[in-house]
């Protein structure tokens, strides 16, 4: 596999640039093992930290209008409400197929308690099948860089964006990672795509399946999607014990320790969530887990 990514190759040399030109000025400091990644925010992540109903960060939410938008339905904005630790990368979620921002929307506060600002979107119409949605999770990252409240807006790094997304939502969100190469994460869960086949797909992508899921069945969906990502790219499939295609509906402890996991290491390039994927996570909640292991 490959060692790294080119988005984390560039931000290395702009920060192996920053170190020379300070030693250049006779400025101390602190030696590349002791230097904390730039994006890193909040706490050294734990199993207790990862696994409680929120993280570190207090966040506020905001509801967007549809009629104050364009490309997609609105829905609610969820931030951190500290601003000393800089800005934050931002994630765009879709519902699935007939369902409202409603039914995921405990992701929402969980996610953003981590250090992201997250928005939950509504669709068009409630019919929208997984291209549109996809086309849709991209205008509401679009929406939160150029034209969100200042309040939202100023917290975001325009740089660091990722898609998640449930049933077709999660095919959307696959969409958006294969239309959209500059993303930095996607989270698909119970995924559901007529197309099969996701050759083209860059961006690092996690794929949460149930392993009884009648509407979407992993072997036919979750896993031929992670199998037709190409080893090079940066990926996870992680399929839960026993769980039906409406896991993510309720409040799911090991979907959210690794999709924050996942954000948090390809999102903010923070390389000290990557024991909680590296080696693979085991439980009794874990029916498989397949990841392209060593990350860094």
């Amino acid at each position: 596999m490959q060692l790294s990514t080119p988005r984390r190759g560039a931000r290395t040399l702009t920060k192996l640039a920053l170190t020379v030109a300070l030693l250049a000025a006779g400025i101390a400091t602190a030696s590349p093992a002791q230097a904390a990644d730039p994006y890193e925010r909040g706490p050294a992540p734990t199993d207790a930290i990862l696994e409680a109903g929120r993280g570190p960060f207090t966040t506020a939410q905001q509801s967007v209008s549809s009629l104050s938008v364009s490309g997609f339905g609105g829905g609610v904005i969820y931030y951190p409400t500290d601003t000393s630790q800089g800005t934050f990368g931002a994630i765009a979620i879709s519902p699935g197929y007939t369902a409202s921002w409603s039914t995921l929307s405990w992701l929402g506060p969980r996610i953003a308690s981590h250090g992201f600002v997250v928005i939950g979107i509504e669709t068009n119409t409630r019919y929208d099948q997984p291209d549109s949605r996809g086309r849709q999770l991209l205008a509401a990252l679009d929406y939160l860089v150029e034209d969100s409240p200042a309040t939202v807006r100023s917290r975001i790094d325009g740089s660091r964006l990722a898609v998640a997304g449930h049933s077709m939502g999660g095919g959307g969100s696959l969409e958006a990672a294969n239309n959209r190469p500059s993303l930095q994460a996607a989270v698909p869960f119970a995924p559901w795509h007529a197309t099969k086949t996701w050759s083209g797909i860059r961006v690092p992508t996690m794929i949460i399946g149930g392993e009884s899921d009648s509407v979407a069945p992993v072997s036919s969906h979750s896993e031929r999607f992670y199998e037709s990502i190409p080893a090079s790219s940066e990926k996870a499939y992680l399929e839960l014990n026993g769980a039906s295609h409406l896991f993510p509906l309720s409040t799911n402890t090991t979907m959210a320790k690794s999709m924050v996991a996942w954000l948090k290491r390809w999102v903010d390039d923070d390389l000290r969530y990557e024991p909680f994927l590296c080696p693979p996570p085991s439980g009794t909640s874990i029916e498989e887990y397949r990841d392209t292991c060593p990350h860094s």
